[in-house]
């Protein structure tokens, strides 16, 4: 396992993590979770303010709690911010991180909300939206192979890449709702058998 030692930072750090995460606010098309890969890059391996483990369930606790899917940046926050010197510091750090990926963005998300319901019959509008698809796929696709190869590599846990391409045409092609799709893997996963 991959420990990580106590952390000193200063106001620079503090303003360095938030200046970092108001940056991928204004990346994150399709949500928190596509910039994850560069959260990784970012704490894990370029600042060493998070480990391995620690970034993984980071996502995986936030994914399980219920409540809106962004929470796995504040937990990134709290786990800085105690690996830097307890409580006061770990909610420093959730505000940092929560305040950086969600000021930038709802900002300009409400102003071009307004400016695209306006226009909306425009060309371009409606070009942009459709345009937009794909990258958002491709992000999601990238933060997925980021969680999936953090620990075994990637081909290090075969039956679960299957499962995970089953699901997708099963998804795409069909009308059976995820859900269900969820709960098989939950009891392949129970049963040990992925």
């Amino acid at each position: 396992m991959n420990t990580l030692h106590a952390i000193v930072m200063g106001a620079a750090d503090w303003l360095h993590l938030f200046l970092h995460y108001a940056s991928l606010s204004l990346l994150a098309v399709g949500g928190a979770i596509t910039t994850a890969p560069d959260m990784h890059r970012f704490l894990v391996e370029q600042q060493h303010w998070l480990t391995n483990e620690q970034f993984n369930a980071s996502i995986a606790i936030a994914q399980a709690a219920p409540g809106p899917n962004v929470l796995f940046i504040a937990l990134m926050g709290w786990n800085v911010g105690l690996n830097a010197g307890g409580y006061a510091a770990a909610l420093l750090g959730m505000a940092c991180t929560m305040l950086g990926i969600l000021l930038p963005s709802s900002v300009i998300t409400w102003a071009s909300a307004r400016w695209g319901h306006r226009n909306r019959e425009l060309r371009a509008v409606r070009a942009f939206k459709q345009g937009m698809a794909p990258i958002v796929i491709a992000l999601m696709l990238s933060t997925g192979w980021i969680l999936a190869t953090a620990q075994h590599g990637p081909y290090g846990d075969w039956p679960l890449w299957l499962l995970a391409a089953a699901s997708a045409v099963v998804v795409w092609r069909t009308k059976l709702h995820l859900l269900w799709l969820l709960g098989i893997g939950a009891f392949l996963g129970a049963m040990g058998w992925v």
